[in-house]
């Protein structure tokens, strides 16, 4: 009777006959599937250590024709925001184009129309006291409803400092439906205002709006009131040629450039400067220089 029964055998220990690894994913290694080539490349070309040498990376990608130009030039654009602040690239306070909420209704639809722009941020009293931002589609409600009360219409203004990062900034008007901010300094002042244009542009360049035209469209037209709309890009030799003028380019190439000195600042819309019998009031100025100006004979004295 010392056959023992195999019915009655203890189980075996799994511990026994299967060693016990170190952990669940310890010991299990994924292939490398890289080629000894690209091996041998990634230990001589090490990744980039900085920025610097991150931008130059892309330059030889496009070199190599990895990538192409535009997605180089985004590419560097989204690397440089990060570093970049709201004060930047704000437009500073005293280029704001900006709407008083007393003025009369005329006065609004003229504004919107030279400017061009989509959002106004709203004063009372004096410039630095902000009420809100108008829409430019919402003085169609106006038209519709002339008793409606403007105020009525106004959307609550952001703020932001000027240390406010580019990519916070640009998370911040993606979740928001608020496109425009304005920018605050250091002692609760406004400093300017920043657009998602604004941020976008650092990125992929500039964006071309109603008033950009391409180059070769010309950047001298007539308009159906004995007046011209001229570019502040336009050559000052163009400019001669056209009006018959004589100014001089030796310092200056572009008629906006020349305006600018002569005033001793970059023109604000709305401003007239007269030269050589043309009065040139300005049309539209973005970035610290005027794109369009409004071009007609100085009236005659009776």
């Amino acid at each position: 009777m010392g056959y023992p029964c195999p019915l009655l055998q203890p189980p075996s220990s799994p511990v026994a006959d299967h060693p016990p690894s170190s952990g669940p994913q310890r010991g299990l290694r994924l292939p490398d599937k890289r080629g000894f080539l690209q091996k041998l490349a990634e230990f001589l070309h090490p990744g980039p250590d900085s920025k610097d040498e991150l931008i130059e990376t892309l330059a030889d990608a496009e070199d190599n024709d990895i990538i192409n130009a535009e997605s180089r030039v985004m590419l560097e654009g989204v690397i440089r925001i990060a570093d970049m602040t709201a004060g930047d690239v704000m437009v500073a306070a005293p280029r704001m184009d900006m709407i008083d909420i007393d003025a009369p209704y005329d006065a609004l639809l003229h504004l919107v129309i030279d400017t061009a722009h989509s959002r106004f941020p709203v004063y009372e009293g004096e410039r630095e006291n902000i009420i809100g931002i108008l829409l430019a589609k919402d003085l169609l409600k106006l038209q519709r409803s002339p008793s409606l009360n403007i105020r009525a219409l106004l959307r609550p203004a952001t703020f932001v400092p000027e240390s406010k990062g580019l990519n916070d900034l640009l998370r911040e008007f993606r979740g928001n439906r608020n496109h425009l901010a304005i920018v605050i300094d250091e002692f609760g002042g406004v400093a300017g205002l920043i657009t998602i244009e604004d941020v976008l542009e650092e990125i992929v360049g500039e964006i071309e709006d109603e008033f950009d035209v391409d180059e070769d469209a010309g950047d001298i037209f007539a308009l159906a009131d004995s007046t011209w709309r001229v570019s502040g890009d336009t050559p000052i030799e163009r400019l001669n040629e056209a009006f018959e003028l004589h100014l001089s380019d030796e310092d200056f190439d572009t008629i906006g450039g020349l305006i600018a000195h002569t005033m001793g600042h970059v023109p604000k819309r709305g401003e007239v400067h007269e030269l050589e019998g043309l009065r040139f009031t300005v049309l539209h100025a973005k970035g610290g220089a005027v794109k369009w100006f409004k071009v007609a004979p100085v009236p005659t004295e009776p």
